[in-house]
């Protein structure tokens, strides 16, 4: 853990400001050849997307996570878990050791998720997920856990869906891997339409979240600014939304100037790595094995606190954490999944960003945080995801999409 001043802790291996070189930490990775030779090194695995990840129309979003499937492609990898031992999937030891996480924080610290859907199963696969890995219990009879509709309350719960019960797995388990002290609060909205799910971010808010994680988004329209005043402005807590699982290209909520746009990379260890990892972005120019969401929004105007040349508008993403599935997390989910499983997207990154910044004490001030202190974050400097001919596409020191 690296402290900068009192309250000052290193935020992990997330992207810095726009433009600005000086100060900025570079990813750990020593000379550009090892971290090349690294990451081309990734074994590659076939992945599916969930059952949530498909595309409804204006209006409605999907969600933004992927799993592993086994070479054949016949169905989900499988593989022996133990604690802070995954075979083939991260566990909380290795974000921890990646992101230089320090030990304690975050305690009595509510991280909110939103998602569509219920998944039933949800406290009883996190109970499985904590103590797999030796995590403190977080359950509804300790306070520590509690699952509500879009209007705050315990019930009627919206209907189950499993494919959202992955994602709602994904986004509950990266918290506790994060945050094992924070407070976790679930609430499901009744549909995956964006007026259900920023209702849910509004309730979140009101019932006391100091961030709240979306890993949901979809296409940009002239509605969002709108939706940006509506369900999106909450100065003091951190809104945090996942970039898209596509390459190039924007989507929203990520791209709404009240949120903090999680982007994606692929993340290995490195015995040659003074860090012991090393970090990429997560794509290629033509996304054959996908890649993080990034570029200009088309209606959202430029925040105060961006200050890049290339785009007029607003720019995503703005920070980001591992999302690449041949670099992914392990996650239990049993309602629609068979147990163990390993999963990307950037549904996997902004469940971990969000909860950096709970454990930290940033959410209140979370927004902009990464453009004003370039050093409190590790510049993620190689790769692409999509082939636009500017930063907004490729991995450069300082500030890229």
């Amino acid at each position: 853990m690296r402290r900068l001043g009192a309250d000052k802790l290193l935020l992990g291996a997330l992207l810095a400001v726009a433009g600005c070189v000086a100060g900025e930490v570079d990813d750990g990775s020593g000379g550009g050849r090892d971290r090349a030779d690294a990451i081309a090194s990734i074994p590659k695995h076939p992945f599916m997307k969930t059952g949530c990840n498909v595309d409804l129309g204006p209006g409605y979003a999907h969600c933004l996570s992927l799993i592993r499937t086994d070479d054949s492609g016949s169905g989900v990898v499988p593989y022996t878990i133990t604690p802070d031992a995954t075979a083939g999937g991260l566990g909380p030891s290795d974000l921890a050791s990646a992101y230089k996480l320090p030990s304690t924080g975050g305690s009595g610290v509510t991280v909110a998720i939103v998602d569509a859907q219920d998944d039933p199963n949800a406290e009883k696969d996190l109970g499985t997920y904590r103590a797999q890995f030796g995590l403190p219990a977080c359950t509804t009879a300790n306070g520590c856990f509690k699952k509500v509709n879009e209007n705050g309350a315990a019930s009627p719960l919206p209907s189950a869906d499993s494919g959202w019960a992955g994602e709602i797995a994904l986004d509950l388990d990266m918290v506790s891997a994060t945050c094992p002290s924070c407070k976790i609060l679930l609430v499901e909205a009744n549909t995956a339409s964006m007026d259900d799910l920023g209702k849910s971010v509004n309730t979140a808010v009101s019932m006391g979240a100091a961030v709240v994680s979306n890993s949901y988004g979809g296409g940009e329209d002239s509605s969002d600014t709108s939706s940006d005043s509506t369900y999106f402005n909450h100065p003091g807590v951190g809104i945090f939304a996942s970039s898209g699982d596509g390459g190039y290209g924007v989507e929203y909520p990520a791209a709404s100037v009240g949120v903090t746009a999680v982007g994606g990379t692929s993340l290995t260890k490195s015995s040659s790595a003074s860090r012991g990892w090393v970090e990429a972005v997560w794509g290629s120019t033509n996304n054959a094995n996908g890649g993080a969401g990034s570029g200009c929004s088309a209606y959202d105007a430029k925040p105060s606190w961006q200050k890049d040349t290339g785009c007029a508008k607003r720019t995503v993403a703005d920070i980001s954490a591992v999302a690449d599935p041949n670099t992914g997390v392990a996650v239990y989910d049993s309602y629609g999944g068979s147990g163990w499983a390993v999963y990307g997207g950037t549904s996997t990154a902004s469940p971990i960003a969000a909860a950096v910044h709970a454990l930290t004490g940033h959410g209140k001030d979370s927004l902009g945080l990464s453009y004003a202190n370039t050093s409190w974050f590790f510049d993620v400097t190689s790769g692409a995801n999509g082939n636009c001919g500017t930063y907004l596409c490729k991995g450069a020191a300082g500030y890229d999409g």
